[in-house]
């Protein structure tokens, strides 16, 4: 095995074991020692391929918006893309509640205003932004707000995945998804 391709394995252990501390611990509570202790490493092996925990947490989310980029732009095709689109958005993160949680700096205290720095925080919303894309191109071309269009979709499908998630849409008897479907039957795209 390669230097590359054992230093590529440790990478990947390290983010497979900062995915699960972070799930677990939030941003707040997650320490470099116990992402560490979980990849099997010592806290100073880390430094070889991470200089924070905010940088770890970084590449995780740029891995996950490319994920989500790549799913919403295979689906945000036809004369039917931003629907395609905007189910693919909710999609994406109904089957991965844990990188929503990622994305929304959600861990064990609950929702903050967090970020991971003025270096980084511009770089990661250009990407959110930059994965949205496709469904904001499908509105222009029949909304005469698209910007505000894709923030409602966005905020509509995070929202019933966060209900659906805490089990608070049991109370109503109705799926996630098929909300979602509802609320896009009635925009104007």
């Amino acid at each position: 095995m390669s230097i590359a391709t054992k230093k590529e394995l440790g990478r990947q252990r390290i983010l497979d074991a900062a995915r699960e501390v972070f799930a677990e611990q939030g941003l707040e509570g997650a320490s470099l020692r116990a992402i560490a202790a979980r990849a099997g490493y010592t806290p100073a092996a880390l430094y070889f391929h991470f200089d924070s925990r905010e940088a770890i947490y970084a590449e995780l989310l740029r891995a996950s918006l490319a994920d989500l980029t790549a799913a919403i732009a295979a689906a945000a095709r036809g004369p039917d893309a931003f629907r395609q689109g905007a189910l693919a958005l909710f999609d994406f993160y109904a089957a991965r509640p844990q990188e929503l949680a990622l994305g929304l700096y959600l861990g064990p205290g609950g929702p903050a205003p967090r970020g991971l720095g003025q270096g980084v925080d511009p770089e990661l919303n250009a990407l959110l932004l930059a994965a949205l894309a496709p469904i904001r191109e499908a509105a222009a071309t029949a909304a005469p707000e698209p910007d505000a269009l894709v923030a409602e979709i966005f905020a509509q499908a995070v929202g019933l995945l966060v209900l659906s998630e805490t089990r608070r849409l049991r109370l109503f008897g109705l799926p996630a998804r098929g909300l979602m479907q509802r609320l896009l039957e009635r925009m104007p795209c």
